[in-house]
């Protein structure tokens, strides 16, 4: 299905047809560009860039590639086409026609649930507002604003959702997601994960390997939802998902060649030989590994849910891949492992699978982050190099949930406070650690160069050679 870019705001809904939702996004459109001119993208409005574009919905059409300065790149609303004859696949309303407009008992937890997912996707673009001054390549800076646009295109797929289908309160909320910055100490953005910073490329390549995983995942229910507008919009973003998922996991591959490629050079694993080198020693990126694993365990929640157990009964949010799954799609009966606390003891107990939703969803991330590290450790492999990267326990450095009130070892072990405080630098990055990758940072923008600390990618985007001029100043 192509999409009408003849209109102001290129869409495949039939904007023209409803004149007042029309009217009220016009109305939105420069409000976000504005937001994007004050909190995209430092200084880049005129470089042309080499970027991504969806000329339509089916598998052949989402992407385009051609240079476009960001202010002009064609964000709009993209949903993938209606199915005839859908049915709701879980929960009560199972078996019953999906719906196209919101229920009115439903609809504040719906509005909930949009406005929450779509206050990361600016979200985001904040927090890696600085990072295209620092970047390592013009491989890099050109990945780094793919990612940016299409964060802006999926604020613009919740904010549709909010103006079509929630009235005014959806046009006020859709003015908020605009309002709200990340780190802001009065209007911070919902999620505590959207406000830590992104100060460094190492810290970008983590978030899009771990932290928009988790985007996956959360995209990945709510495609299943009764709620078929939400259904097909999340469905599209995740087409472009994969590609930020893809810019994280082999950057910080990338990242371990090039500190493998030097210890085999120095025939060294001293970490200050190594940063006298130039590079990332292995442990730093342990550490590195271990926040953000933590800082993103904390959005799925705590891990028994009543509200969880609620969107999954009323048919507004499904688990990973629903339809896949071989059980009867209610679990009034079934159960499911959580972890438990029980005094000094760390261990598990069954409850009622409704309300162990959010831990299921954790548990598939996990798998999909452990799968992408099990990838990283062939690099020290091939080199001969006797080093694993390994995730830590899920108890460790958590903020939400059971783990909230006590401190676990990477490994699993509970910890007193003072034995916490003694150890768990080694366990996440010092500020020693943050100042000497800051340290590496600097604009590295000749064709084909890339910074000491990263390799260079097996292959150019688009079949483009790797010394492409993916980034055009002006």
């Amino acid at each position: 299905m192509s999409i009408n870019y003849s209109e102001r705001i290129p869409n495949n809904v039939n904007l023209s047809e409803n004149k007042t939702l029309q009217r009220a996004l016009e109305h939105w459109q420069p409000a976000f560009l504005q937001w994007w001119d004050d909190m995209g993208p430092d200084g880049s409005t005129n470089y042309d860039v080499y970027l991504r574009t969806a000329i339509s919905v089916d598998p052949t059409g989402w992407a385009h590639f051609e240079h476009v300065k960001m202010p002009d790149y064609r964000w709009g609303i993209f949903l993938t086409p209606q199915e005839a004859g859908k049915k709701i696949t879980f929960g009560d309303h199972k078996g019953e026609d999906v719906w196209q407009e919101v229920p009115g008992e439903y609809r504040s937890t719906l509005r909930r649930i949009i406005v929450t997912q779509g206050d990361t996707e600016p979200a985001s673009v904040e927090q890696q507002r600085h990072l295209g001054l620092t970047a390592p390549s013009l491989y890099d800076l050109r990945n780094l604003f793919q990612v940016n646009v299409e964060e802006g295109r999926h604020l613009w797929a919740m904010v549709y959702l909010l103006h079509a289908h929630f009235g005014r309160d959806g046009r006020e909320e859709g003015e908020a997601l605009l309002e709200r910055r990340s780190g802001d100490e009065d209007n911070p953005r919902i999620l505590t994960a959207f406000n830590e910073k992104t100060p460094d490329w190492l810290s970008f390549f983590m978030f899009t390997f771990i932290t928009d995983r988790d985007g996956k995942y959360q995209l990945a229910s709510l495609a299943e939802s009764a709620f078929d507008p939400l259904a097909r919009t999340c469905k599209f973003m995740l087409t472009e998902e994969a590609h930020h998922l893809f810019v994280g996991e082999s950057g910080i591959a990338r990242v371990i060649q090039r500190t493998c490629e030097v210890m085999q050079q120095l025939k060294t694993d001293d970490k200050a030989k190594l940063r006298a080198a130039g590079v990332i020693d292995l442990p730093t990126l342990q550490k590195y590994l271990n926040f953000h694993f933590s800082v993103t365990s904390d959005l799925y929640g705590n891990e028994v849910s009543s509200n969880a157990a609620t969107y999954y009964t009323t048919g507004l949010k499904g688990r990973f891949e629903e339809t896949k799954i071989d059980d009867d799609h209610k679990l009034q009966n079934a159960e499911y492992e959580v972890p438990e606390v029980a005094g000094d003891t760390l261990g598990t107990r069954k409850v009622g699978a409704l309300s162990a939703l959010n831990e299921r969803l954790r548990d598939d991330w996990i798998a999909d982050v452990q799968a992408g590290v099990d990838r990283w450790n062939r690099i020290p492999a091939k080199f001969g190099i006797d080093f694993k990267f390994t995730l830590p326990h899920k108890g460790f450095h958590r903020a939400i949930g059971m783990f909230t009130d006590v401190h676990v070892s990477p490994d699993g072990r509970m910890l007193s406070e003072a034995e916490w405080t003694h150890q768990h630098l080694n366990w996440l990055p010092s500020d020693e650690d943050r100042l000497y990758v800051h340290s590496l940072m600097g604009r590295c923008l000749e064709p084909g160069k890339f910074a000491n600390w990263i390799a260079p990618p097996s292959r150019g985007i688009n079949n483009q050679p790797v010394n492409f001029e993916y980034v055009r100043f002006n």
